[in-house]
Formats: structure tokens, C-alpha cells, sequence
């Protein structure tokens, strides 16, 4: 039976499965519920400097996208840090590691960009017993406008100087959690990693508006007729979250860089797919919201019956796995080519495919054959896109079929041999290079 048992930066969980820092893991209560569920670790959510707390709205936090019978795909909030007092949150943090000492429990941070306010929160926080801290350098939405959070992470120096701080004051892992609201995360990753972060965790929230009333016209969640952007999260985010991980996981600079995986998971295959990214483990804060958090039951089974089928027995065996099959779009094989090929037995002829490669694609299927409704790829036309695979309603119907000798479509035999754009003849800056 495979070991789920995770070792990040030496901090061991009974599982990869973290709660984000997020409403979910905001009090004692909330935490032990999760514990109990079976979530391997918490990142509790964010902590502020000492005095008033931060004020909440009174009213709607969050925005929704919705797929086929209201499916969550999307979730937009505004909801801030913590707003409970920071002594109430620092003495639930004790209380809890001491009844399960067996899990994860990490503390985000968020102060002023000021060495003296680190300095005075990080002994406090040392002294809970928590096993690290996370600085939360992503939240795009109400502290980012009092300098604090994405106006952080958005700048590589100032992340690489409070990193520097929380290594100066503080003895145990410190996690820098990046903002995706950057054209390239890989700079504040190399700024995290040089100011001595002991790993990085990814994404945070995009910046959004998910919807504007129509009635109202205003933004959603909407506050006495008034919106804001806020935070984007959930399934929708995943894509975007996997390419900013793998570009950190391969990046020379940072690669063996710790990275704990967040945006949209939601089943037990999307945290292999992270994993086989580079991630050491996973956060998830959407699905546990959506669900509640008897859901990582699915993910716990899902992941271990997965691994058994594998053959992999730890955690450890296939983080990254991945990372060597991401490469830049000039080194693809410019000579494997593929057809689609529509398996008739399975075949259902709604015409979804014929009718989206007509209209938008390379008019490589057929719609009728003597008088009747068929629908075939034609080869001497498919380019090999896939786009009729993408809109199947029927699993496996239309599958991609790599071919040999004669291209009908270019009526050129088809090169065996590996070629890329950076040798190509139509490059007109082509030259040799290795492939990545």
C-alpha cells in the first residue's frame, strides 16, 4: 500500500494535503474539524500586526463562476486577513499544535514592509510551536493597497529583503507564498530562494471582477451598490497555477527550489498532477469550501489507489517526474505527426465535431456518406489539431493516432528523425541548438 506520508522541509504530515491559508483555517474550531476530516496540515490563516485587527466588510465576500448545472468553477472574494485578534489566534495556534502534534501547522504572515514589525511578530509566532511561516506576498485585494501582500510580491527586491528578515529572526522553515499578478514569476521565485525562503508556495489569488450586476451595475459581490476586484481562485485557476509552478520547477536558477502547490485542486489527480510538477505537497482551500472538508477522504483514496496502481510507493518517488517533458515550444518535434481518427462503434453523430472543424478549424470531416449522416476524418485535410477530440461528448471516441511513412495532407514522407523550429528551414534565425 502506498506511504502518503509527507516530509516538507522536514516537517511531517500523515498526507500532502494542506488547507490554504484562506476562511477555513481562520480559528481553533475550523482547524480541528479539518483535522479530524484528515487533512495532513494547515496554513492558518494570515496573521496581521499587533493592535486593531483589519475590518472585513459586513456584507457579500465572493463572486462565482458557474459551469453546466451550477458546478463551481471559479470563486472571486474580497475578504481580507485575519480580523481576529492576533493573541486569540496565536494562543488557538498552541493549543492545537500540542493536541496534534502529528500535523502540519504553518502560520502566514502579513505585516508592514518594515524590519521592526517583523521583528516584533516572528518571536511571538516562534513561540506557538507552529512548524513555520508562510509570507503571504500574494493577497491582490485591500492589503495590497496599504503596501502590504501582491505589492510585495510584485517587487523581487522587497521580497528577497523581508525573506532575509524572517531568516534573520526566526529558526524554522520559512515558505514565501507568490503572487500569480506578475508577468514572470520566476524573478520573485529567484528573489525568494536568494533571500534564504526555504521553499515557495503557489498561486495566490488573481485579480479579478467576475461579474457585474446588470440591475445594479455594479461589480459582485456587490457592497451598498459598490464592488471592488478581489481574489480569484478554484478550478478555473488550475492552468494558470501548474505553468507558473512548472516554470519555477525548470528554471536554472531555482530548480530543487521546495515548492508547495496551490490553485484549483480539487480531486486526488489534480494533486499528482501538481506533484509530478515539482510540489512537494498541495494546498487547497476552494474545494474544501465548496464541498466541506470530508472531501480530502476522496483525495486520501484517490491518490493512494492511484499510487498502487503506479507501482509508487512514496510521495517522494514521483515529485517532479513531470518536470523534464516541460519544454519551450521550439524544441517540439516539428516531425511527429498525428491524425484523428473517429471510432465509428462509439460514435453518437451528434455532429460537434464536424461542425467545429467546419466552421472553425481545417474542414477535415465528413458529414454525410451516400445520403446518410457519417462522420470521418479526412486525413488528406487533418492537420492533426485535436479540436474535434476537445469537443466529444464521448470519452475516447476521437483519439489522436501518430502516423508513419507518407503525410496525406502534405504528401512529404514523414522525417523519423527528432527536428525543431530552431533548425527548420522557414526560421530565418534557425540554427543548431540541443534540445532542452
Amino acid at each position: 500500500m502506498a506511504d502518503l506520508t509527507s516530509n516538507f522541509l522536514g516537517i511531517s504530515s500523515p498526507n500532502p494535503f494542506w488547507l490554504a491559508s484562506a476562511p477555513p483555517t481562520d480559528k481553533a474550531y475550523n482547524v480541528e474539524r479539518a483535522f479530524e476530516a484528515g487533512w495532513g496540515g494547515v496554513v492558518w490563516k494570515t496573521l496581521g500586526s499587533e493592535g486593531p485587527p483589519v475590518v472585513n466588510v459586513n456584507g457579500p465576500r465572493y463572486g462565482a463562476i458557474y459551469g453546466h448545472d451550477r458546478h463551481l468553477i471559479g470563486l472571486n472574494n474580497i475578504e481580507l486577513i485575519t480580523d481576529r485578534d492576533l493573541y486569540v489566534n496565536l494562543k488557538e495556534i498552541t493549543e492545537v499544535k500540542k493536541r496534534w502534534p502529528d500535523r502540519a501547522i504553518i502560520v502566514s504572515l502579513m505585516v508592514p514592509c518594515e524590519e521592526e514589525s517583523w521583528k516584533a511578530i516572528l518571536p511571538l509566532v516562534e513561540e506557538t510551536g507552529a512548524d513555520g511561516i508562510e509570507l503571504n506576498f500574494g493577497c491582490p485585494h485591500g492589503m495590497s493597497e496599504r503596501g502590504m501582500g501582491a505589492a510585495v510580491g510584485q517587487v523581487p527586491e522587497y521580497i528577497q529583503m523581508v525573506t532575509e528578515w524572517c531568516k534573520k529572526y526566526y529558526s524554522k522553515p520559512v515558505i514565501v507564498k507568490l503572487t500569480p499578478n506578475i508577468t514572470d514569476v520566476r524573478y520573485p521565485a529567484r528573489a525568494a530562494k536568494n533571500g534564504g525562503a526555504d521553499a515557495v508556495s503557489l498561486i495566490n489569488t488573481i485579480n479579478s471582477i467576475v461579474e457585474v450586476d446588470l440591475d445594479n451595475f455594479a461589480p459582485v459581490p456587490t457592497i451598498d451598490g459598490k464592488g471592488s476586484h478581489g481574489g480569484y481562485c478554484g478550478p478555473a485557476v488550475k492552468p494558470i497555477a501548474m505553468n507558473m509552478v512548472s516554470e519555477i520547477a525548470r528554471d536554472q536558477e531555482t530548480a530543487g527550489l521546495p515548492i508547495s502547490g496551490i490553485g484549483g485542486i480539487t480531486t486526488w489527480r489534480d494533486a499528482a498532477e501538481f506533484i509530478s510538477l515539482g510540489c512537494g505537497n498541495v494546498q487547497v482551500c476552494t474545494a474544501a469550501m465548496t464541498y466541506g472538508f470530508k472531501v480530502v477522504q476522496e483525495m486520501i483514496t484517490g491518490l493512494s489507489d492511484w499510487m498502487d496502481e503506479k507501482g509508487i510507493k512514496s510521495i517522494d518517488e514521483f515529485v517532479g517526474r513531470a518536470v523534464p517533458n516541460v519544454t519551450d515550444w521550439k524544441y517540439l518535434n516539428l516531425n511527429y505527426v498525428t491524425k484523428a481518427k473517429i471510432n465509428q462503434d462509439l460514435c453518437i453523430e451528434c455532429g460537434r465535431c464536424y461542425i467545429a472543424c467546419e466552421d472553425t478549424s481545417h474542414q477535415a470531416i465528413t458529414n454525410m456518406l451516400d445520403g446518410k449522416r457519417h462522420f470521418e476524418v479526412i486525413d488528406e485535410e487533418c492537420v492533426g489539431c485535436n479540436l474535434c477530440v476537445n469537443v466529444c461528448p464521448v470519452d475516447d471516441c476521437i483519439t489522436m493516432e501518430a502516423i508513419d511513412g507518407t503525410d496525406p495532407r502534405t504528401g512529404k514522407p514523414v522525417d523519423p528523425e527528432y527536428a525543431n523550429w530552431t533548425t527548420h528551414p522557414n526560421n530565418p534565425s534557425a540554427k543548431t541548438e540541443a534540445a532542452e
